[in-house]
């Protein structure tokens, strides 16, 4: 018989009763010390934490500081318009998410029910534009476009829309297309994320979350500058929300003005005939597939020869940057990046990249004389030249017996640089250069004119373009090499030919590389800011200059004024003797060469301009068209994807920028009072001790904007110019411009309206 105790417990049972008053106890022991560490050792931080919660904080935002052109003229600033924003955390509240409320909204605003719900949607993901990429927190606006009557609609029945504000705000605006909008070089703004805010915690320039911050262009490189630094204003409230003080309060720091070298008369007149010369190339046909031209994108910069300043630079397709103010709707941003849209977004002077053709010449005679090649020397141009069973062909069957390395960029001579890289290829060793051997003159020299690397310019997501030496070759014959095993055939289409080829030896410098090479074709890629680059360099003497837009950082009172001065980047690798050849030489191609049908009657006694043709064969493709130019002051670039040549496709039109910027009529007369920027803008604009900035007055009359788009050039008047310019300032004209542009002061403090 089992003995149990009085108690009628078992051992069993007695051993659980223990564990359970050990587990007790040990929760007890827990929540006793973590009791102690908050109201004791952590009382006094908690305690300040909690008082928190007693006040609220208003932001007032900072007003973001004006982008200038040269001259003092904004080409972004702010205006005041009374913006209807929705409160997503009151709309959430609601049984139905606020969309009652949002559909009683979209009637008094005369929008679609769905267009505004879906502007309070969050972005992720899965989820299209438009959509909030902002703080779910901050008020979201709906329209910055609201009339009065419908502000006062929202604010008198507030009963009505919970959750809904209507209130003056200050928005961006940016000049509209066909009065110099600059967009790619601007950029745009967006809210603020959370990440964003997380990440800028602890940096020197914190978010807040009303804020909007550059999302490309000049306003994502200079934010920081820009942005100013918003007004927070404390107030003590009670647990009902009553407000029973202010606690603190700390005013807003409008943000700086950006002073840019762009002159938005020359921007405005290379944006149109940047334009109109796409057109025109859509008129023509292609010769050899007796196809129209499609001329689908392009872009043009012009840029001071002596300093690198960026004067204009235009980018084709382009878009109005006000799209964004506000949000953007989901028709214009698939209009902006869908796959039809042919990317407007893009900067295609800084992002653009394709084979330079003609114009790369310029690079491959530097390394000619540099291989120890004579300048005068006879090298043949004929009309084809053979490698093994390939045939090289020069432009057009074109043979001008033995020339020189001037003459045979003045006629573009193929021919003459095929000779050169193959007698170079063949002195490196060929195909199988043994090791350390190899001095690759042509593709030393790229590198050392700057190409294949960032210029440097002071905008975002600049791309380096590609120099396809041994290095590059290699390296990408790696990341390809399983692809074109497995695609390649002898004996396929041309396309399954060229990777069943790379499949053997891509990594390899064939003959054929390195000829095609010399004269800008293969795997050579350039920017339109690279070549701008090196043809200004040629212009000043051999100094390559780091292409820059920002002039100034002038603070919102005036008081401080931080200059941002030019950087060089290099010197080019040519004595002074081979660049008065090639100046020579660029001056024969206008008067002369493959440009002179386009400069007939151009005064070049006066204004002497030098130039090189280029056509760029681009495989499934039409040819892409490069000119680059340059004078004393200026170098201007154009190219146009799908366009044909050079000086065909872009010759007309460069000459027009030409003639705006010098004053120079159709028959070749020069007339200074006509001439926008006959010399680079050198000073400031005069900033008052107030912080004001004198700039000509914008023109408010439609009409001489739709005059001046149809006739900007040569020769264009004030009347016949952009809103907002004048002529230069010249001793001739200075009492005209004082009739007809009096200096109007714009403060970088006042919201424009």
């Amino acid at each position: 018989m089992t003995n149990i105790p009085e108690t009628g417990r078992t051992p069993r049972v007695q051993i659980r009763l223990v564990v359970i008053q050990i587990l007790v106890l040990s929760l007890l022991g827990t929540l006793g010390g973590r009791l102690w560490y908050l109201q004791i050792r952590n009382g006094d931080e908690y305690a300040k934490e909690a008082s928190g919660n007693h006040v609220q904080q208003v932001v007032q935002p900072a007003v973001r500081g004006s982008i200038l052109d040269a001259r003092g003229v904004p080409i972004a600033d702010n205006e005041t318009r009374l913006v209807v924003s929705a409160s997503r955390t009151d709309l959430l509240k609601m049984a139905d998410d606020g969309k009652a409320v949002l559909t009683k909204l979209a009637g008094v605003l005369g929008m679609k029910p769905e267009d505004v719900i879906q502007k309070v949607r969050l972005c992720d993901s899965k989820t299209p534009q438009p959509c909030w990429n902002g703080s779910p927190y901050q008020p979201i606006p709906i329209t910055d476009e609201a009339t009065a009557k419908q502000a006062l609609q929202i604010r008198e029945r507030s009963e009505d829309f919970p959750g809904i504000t209507a209130e003056p705000e200050a928005v961006r605006r940016y000049a509209a297309p066909g009065k110099s909008n600059t967009a790619q070089v601007l950029g745009y703004l967006s809210p603020v994320t959370d990440d964003e805010i997380t990440q800028a915690k602890d940096s020197d320039s914190p978010y807040l979350r009303s804020d909007q911050v550059g999302r490309s262009g000049l306003e994502r490189e200079y934010d920081k500058e820009l942005r100013g630094k918003a007004g927070v204003t404390r107030y003590e409230v009670d647990n009902l929300g009553r407000v029973i003080g202010k606690a603190k309060s700390d005013a807003a720091e409008p943000g700086a003005n950006l002073v840019t070298s762009i002159d938005s008369r020359v921007q405005r007149v290379a944006e149109y005939e940047l334009n109109q010369a796409m057109k025109k190339a859509r008129e023509q046909y292609d010769k050899i597939t007796g196809e129209k031209y499609k001329a689908d994108s392009g872009a043009v910069v012009v840029m001071e020869a002596k300093t690198g300043r960026i004067v204009a630079m235009a980018s084709a397709p382009t878009y109005d940057p006000n799209v964004w103010v506000g949000g953007i709707s989901a028709k214009d941003y698939k209009a902006l990046t869908g796959k039809n849209s042919d990317y407007p977004l893009l900067n295609r002077a800084i992002q653009g990249q394709s084979a330079p053709g003609s114009t790369f010449k310029v690079v491959s005679t530097a390394a000619a004389v540099q291989a120890g090649y004579e300048w005068d020397g006879g090298y043949p141009c004929t009309s084809s030249y053979s490698v093994g069973g390939q045939v090289f062909k020069n432009f057009e069957g074109e043979s001008f017996g033995p020339i020189s390395l001037g003459r045979a960029l003045e006629v573009s001579c193929d021919t003459v640089f095929y000779g050169l890289a193959d007698r170079e290829w063949k002195k490196d060793g060929g195909i199988n250069p043994k090791k350390g051997k190899p001095k690759d003159y042509f593709f030393k020299t790229a590198h050392q004119f700057g190409l294949g690397k960032q210029t440097g310019i002071d905008l975002p997501n600049e791309v380096t373009g590609r120099v396809p030496d041994r290095q590059w070759k290699e390296s990408y014959w790696k990341a390809n090499k399983d692809t074109w095993c497995k695609t390649g055939k002898k004996n396929g289409t041309y396309v399954e030919k060229i990777a069943y080829e790379n499949c053997l030896e891509g990594n390899k410098m064939r003959e054929g590389d390195e000829i095609n090479y010399s004269i800008g074709q293969g795997d050579t890629l350039v920017t339109p800011v690279q070549e701008a680059m090196i043809y200004a360099a040629i212009a000043n003497g051999g100094t390559l200059h780091a292409p820059t837009i920002g002039k100034a950082i002038v603070s919102a009172d005036g008081k401080t004024v931080k200059e941002i001065k030019p950087q060089v980047n290099g010197k080019l690798p040519v004595s002074k003797a081979t660049l008065k050849g090639m100046d020579e030489a660029f001056a024969g191609v206008v008067t002369r060469g493959t440009a002179a049908w386009k400069f007939g009657g151009w005064p070049q006694d006066k204004i002497a301009l030098h130039a090189k043709t280029g056509t760029a064969e681009v495989y499934g493709k039409q040819t892409t068209s490069w000119f680059a130019t340059y004078s004393k002051d200026y170098t201007i670039v154009m190219t146009i994807a799908q366009a044909g040549t050079g000086s065909g496709a872009s010759g007309e039109a460069v000459r027009n920028i030409y003639s705006a910027m010098y004053g120079v009529s159709e028959d070749g007369t020069i007339d200074k009072s006509k001439a926008l920027l006959p010399t680079p803008e050198k000073s400031l604009p005069k900033i008052q001790s107030d912080g004001s900035i004198d700039a000509p007055e914008i023109s408010k009359d439609p009409a001489k904007d739709v005059q001046a788009s149809e006739s900007p050039s040569p020769g264009a008047t004030d009347q016949q110019l952009p809103a907002g310019t004048t002529a230069s300032p010249t001793e001739s004209n200075r009492n005209t411009r004082r009739r007809t542009a009096r200096p109007r002061k714009r403060r970088g403090t006042r919201i424009l309206t």
